[in-house]
């Protein structure tokens, strides 16, 4: 890999229970997040593809290791999200270089198709710095029944000359989702909308 890794932190999040429900099969959300050196810390640069390449590597590693840690096929994936935090002696920029340009692409390679658009986040912090990372249907942005977010935070990260970079995965909806709208098995997949 192109970037120099720090740690990595997996966890799943299982919903059993709301609001006097069962929930069965359970929610699950998946969140792989990489603590990475930021190469441009302390320094104003140009040419940020380097954090681009890191971007694409992260997209596809981090996207399977939700889904190996949901214990899914890639293509049972239901959404995705993807959000970063820049230490102090880096710039927001650096978050959108790693989040936008290439990231997306072999993310939707670890979860089989995923024709809609990634939901991200990103923003300056510190130690423990947490970040809701938004979440979205992987094929179609106007499910409703998958706006959700998940919350990343690494206690020791990011440090000033450190990114946390972060990806979730779902394998379905919120719990009790019922406010109307799209609904999944009504996707088209034609345009990564509907």
């Amino acid at each position: 890999m192109k970037c120099d890794i720090r740690k990595v932190v997996v966890q799943v999040d299982e919903i059993h229970r709301e609001m006097g429900q069962s929930i069965s099969p359970p929610t699950r959300r998946a969140l792989a997040m990489a603590v990475i050196a930021n190469p441009f810390a302390g320094r104003f640069e140009e040419d940020l593809s380097l954090l681009t390449d890191i971007g694409e590597e992260l997209g596809r590693y981090l996207g399977e290791r939700c889904v190996r840690a949901l214990g899914i096929e890639p293509g049972a994936a239901n959404s995705y999200g993807k959000a970063a935090i820049v230490g102090e002696d880096g710039e927001i920029e650096h978050a959108a270089a790693l989040l936008h340009p290439k990231l997306g692409a072999p993310l939707r390679l670890a979860v089989e198709k995923g024709a809609a658009l990634v939901p991200s986040a990103k923003k300056m912090g510190t130690l423990g710095t947490a970040i809701d990372v938004p979440l979205g249907h992987k094929d179609a942005a106007f499910v409703r029944s998958h706006f959700d977010a998940i919350e990343a935070r690494v206690t020791d990260a990011p440090r000033a000359a450190e990114i946390v970079v972060a990806v979730a995965v779902t394998d379905s909806g919120r719990p009790l989702a019922r406010v109307g709208g799209l609904q999944a098995g009504e996707i088209k997949g034609e345009d990564g909308l509907r």
